[in-house]
């Protein structure tokens, strides 16, 4: 994603700016209340979100706190739970803000130490769930590269406005471990690689169902097979498969009145 030229040099000069500020902060040891203070100037320097009307510092969640909170025109964006800088996150550290961000219809949470930034996708189905989407250490990040601050970008308020987090979610569920899973065990697939075999070795018989049972029991991991993510990732490929045969029956009906279409003719030099 193309980012703004004046937001890429705000970005960049923030990044240059916080690390720095980081590493001392680590060097020290600094608490979880001046890490949050930390985390609340880069909210403002490097992601350009306004300190006194878009951030809000311990957002009330039934009872409890969120350590922060952003918003854009009046409404909330993002819960953001904030740890010291010398904690390991850990996902647990934000059950409770993923849980109030579901309920509520807020799309996401983040968990930071102010080096690290884990970015979550929260499921609104039963039961909750929230996805890594994107992981960002500052101190590896240079404030020269493009796709450090492209990176960067996804977070801030620009980035947010023009759904970036939404599209960079979106290519990564595409490509998930699930729908190329699928799409190893999908017909069209398992009948390429049957094919692949006998070039290998022509003399030898093999199965599509010899090859299916080989890749989900030996070569597969089964948790990617198997379970509600999987089963989805299958769905989505039928979907795809039986939209390619609808679109094939349409050009074999333009076939009748001679008209052929080009994916349909035989490649040249190529095996039918």
């Amino acid at each position: 994603m193309a980012v703004p030229k004046k937001v890429a040099d705000r970005i960049s000069s923030g990044l240059k700016k916080f690390k720095p500020v980081l590493e001392s902060a680590k060097a020290r040891d600094v608490n979880e209340s001046d890490t949050s203070m930390i985390v609340t100037d880069m909210l403002a320097d490097v992601f350009g979100y306004d300190k006194y009307s878009e951030i809000t510092r311990e957002y009330a969640i039934r009872g409890t706190y969120c350590d922060l909170a952003t918003k854009i025109d009046g409404k909330l964006q993002t819960l953001i739970e904030v740890k010291a800088i010398g904690v390991g996150l850990r996902d647990n550290h934000m059950k409770q803000a993923v849980d109030y961000a579901a309920n509520q219809g807020i799309e996401w949470v983040v968990l930071t130490n102010g080096q690290i930034w884990k970015v979550f996708s929260v499921s609104f189905s039963k039961p909750i769930s929230a996805d890594l989407v994107l992981e960002l250490d500052i101190l590896s990040l240079d404030h020269n590269d493009e796709d450090s601050v492209e990176d960067l970008f996804l977070l801030s308020k620009e980035g947010v406005q023009r759904s970036g987090l939404d599209t960079y979610n979106d290519q990564l569920r595409v490509r998930s471990r699930f729908n190329l899973a699928a799409l190893i065990m999908s017909d069209t697939v398992l009948h390429t690689i049957r094919r692949e075999l006998k070039r290998l070795s022509p003399d030898v018989r093999i199965s599509v169902e010899e090859i299916r049972d080989a890749l989900f029991h030996e070569v597969l991991k089964r948790e990617v097979l198997e379970g509600e993510k999987a089963d989805e990732a299958k769905k989505l490929v039928n979907r795809a498969a039986n939209k390619v045969l609808r679109q094939k029956k349409a050009k074999g009906e333009d076939a009748d009145t001679g008209v052929v279409a080009a994916d349909e003719s035989p490649a040249a030099g190529g095996e039918v």
